[in-house]
This record gives C-alpha cells, structure tokens and sequence, in this order.
C-alpha cells in the first residue's frame, strides 16, 4: 500500500520559514519524480515545486522561485521542501505527490497558515 505521508505545516508570521517533509512508503522512491502542489481555498491547485527521481533536477512555480527549496532523501523515503519570506498568499494545504509513467499518488496534505 503506497503511503504519502507530509508534516511540517503550521501557523508562520510573514517573511518567516518552514519545513515541510514527505516520507513515502509502497513505492520505489528513487524512481519517482517528486512533487509539492499545494491548494488555496477556493483556488485550483497548483505545482510548486519538482525534483526528478533521476539526477535530481528540480522545477519551480514562478510564484515560490527563489524563496523555496525541493530536496530529496533516497536513503530515507523523504522529500522536502524549504519555504523562505513567506508570504499571506502562501496560505494553502500542500500536498505531497509521487509520479512514476501511469503512477501518481497523493498525500493528504498538511495546513500551511502565513497570518501576523
């Protein structure tokens, strides 16, 4: 049973960081292209950031280039993205996903709130 599993999300002032992580089970993780979504209310949801499974090159939404950072862990199942200057409409669930030719799986997402 393939298991996405995000944490790492909370209430942050705005210019502040966080964390989140992914850890992946059921799946060779290596193999996947990983990748951070995330979802305003009332809005579609929306790539944030990749890295591929091979290499580890990565692709970033224009609106988090240069204030975020994808990362992987092979030996630990677990991707991660680094958020920096956070901002109020950085306010979304994001979720974890996994993506391998016909494969794609989901987290449940973890609350990422940017309020003073």
């Amino acid at each position: 049973q393939v298991q996405l599993v995000e944490s790492g999300g909370g209430l942050v002032q705005p210019g502040g960081s966080l964390r989140l992580s992914c850890v992946a089970s059921g799946i060779t993780f290596g193999s996947y292209t990983m990748s951070w979504y995330r979802q305003a209310p009332g809005k579609e949801r929306e790539l944030v950031a990749r890295i591929f499974g091979a290499g580890g090159s990565t692709n970033y939404a224009d609106s988090m280039k240069g204030r975020s950072t994808i990362s992987r862990d092979n030996a630990k199942n677990t991707v991660y993205l680094q958020m920096n200057s956070l901002k109020p409409e950085d306010t979304a669930v994001y979720y974890c996903n996994a993506q391998l030719i016909f494969m794609n799986y989901w987290g449940k997402g973890t609350l990422v709130t940017v309020s003073s």
